[in-house]
């Protein structure tokens, strides 16, 4: 693999409340595993629920077969793409225009079959949200009220419920959460503390439980949890110094995997075994031009992505007992981070943005990667 190199302005790009191409991607969301009872947990159904974003970003998946992706346009405005099993729709090139006039990446999520819900910061660098019920999209964008300096990351722990996170105006972290109505109310936030140099990456491996990963001012890897309506006392230091902000994701009840980029653009790996931390910050090596974007499609299984200095897109895997060899080239050339999601066993989508900033794919099927990158249209600022 080539050497790369990490764009040293990301985290005060991060910061700013207009993200730029390269920073907006930045906020690569942590994957979200949406438990419920743990039989269930890799069930077809729930592995249907992994999606980063994940980490609460621009892809997304409620069901077998089923994609949403979403950016913003050169208008600023949301627009969405929804691939049903056999066909992409409006259409394999166009897009389907939501409205709005926006300062951040999307953060979305799924709670279940056919739900889908987004959020993104305005002009007023306020929270808004629009949601889809399986026939049709809320009316206008609903105000959450904040004012933020960070995108939105965004989890679901279960059937009708949301957790959304972001950073105020004072670097803080901010919190609201959705169960059937906005708590602590639809403009108040709960204040968790903290000052942060990254946007928030965001987990949950169970039913009522989530995870919080962020970089504090000295760059190390901070983490708090909530388990029940109890948050977890202060932000646990996990040490590293990291270029990139976090990348966490859950393969299975009580685990958590963490990812980021070092001073040296190396990516580096830490986990939670369900009674303690791995010691130290695991090297995977690699020297990388963006931050890492992680899925689980299953029991012990990971998938880790990311842009070198060719802005080429890499892959390593995790087997449950070893790292597959070097980084797998992928090819293309990018101008955003990548984004994945798993919505089965055994399958992965891959999307960025290119040279021409318009949408890309790529997909993984069980035995192998689909030809060259699939061209999806659009124009965009970011996603």
């Amino acid at each position: 693999m080539e050497k790369h190199e990490f764009d040293s302005t990301l985290l005060s790009t991060l910061a700013a409340s207009n993200v730029s191409r390269r920073g907006m991607i930045a906020g690569v969301a942590g994957i979200v595993l949406a438990g419920g009872a743990l039989p269930f947990l890799f069930s077809e159904q729930a592995l249907a629920a992994i999606h980063p974003r994940n980490t609460s970003a621009g892809a997304v998946s409620w069901g077998s077969n089923r994609l949403d992706i979403f950016g913003l346009g050169t208008d600023n405005a949301m627009y969405h793409k929804a691939w049903n099993g056999s066909q992409w729709s409006p259409s394999p090139t166009d897009w389907e225009g939501l409205g709005g006039v926006f300062n951040s990446i999307p953060g979305t999520a799924a709670w279940g079959s056919n739900r889908l819900d987004i959020f993104g910061l305005g002009t007023d660098n306020g929270m808004y949200h629009k949601s889809w019920n399986g026939s049709r999209w809320s009316s206008g964008w609903e105000s959450l009220g904040g004012v933020f300096t960070s995108p939105p990351s965004v989890v679901s722990l279960g059937s009708n419920q949301l957790d959304i996170f972001g950073l105020g105006s004072d670097r803080g972290m901010y919190h609201k959460s959705w169960n059937g109505y906005w708590n602590p109310s639809i403009k108040g936030w709960e204040s968790l503390g903290g000052v942060f140099n990254s946007p928030p990456s965001v987990v949950s491996w169970g039913s009522n439980r989530v995870d919080v990963f962020g970089l504090g001012t000295d760059n190390a890897m901070y983490h708090r949890s909530r388990a029940g309506n109890r948050w977890s006392g202060g932000w646990e230091n996990l040490g590293g110094v990291f270029n990139s902000k976090p990348s966490a994701v859950a393969w299975g009840p009580d685990r958590l995997d963490v990812f980021g980029l070092g001073t040296d653009n190396g990516m580096y790996h830490k986990a939670w075994n369900g009674s303690r931390w791995s010691g130290g910050w695991e090297n995977l090596g690699g020297v990388f031009n963006s931050p890492p974007s992680a899925v689980a499609w299953g029991s012990n299984r990971l998938d880790i992505f990311g842009l070198g200095t060719d802005n080429a897109m890499y892959h390593k895997a995790w087997n449950g007992s070893r790292w597959s060899s070097g980084w797998e080239n992928l090819g293309g050339i990018f101008n955003s981070p990548p984004r994945v999601v798993s919505w089965g066993s055994n399958r992965l989508d891959i999307f960025g943005l290119g040279t021409d900033n318009a949408m890309y794919h790529k997909s993984w099927n069980g035995s192998r990667w689909s030809s060259g990158w699939e061209n999806l249209g659009g124009v965009f600022n970011s996603f």
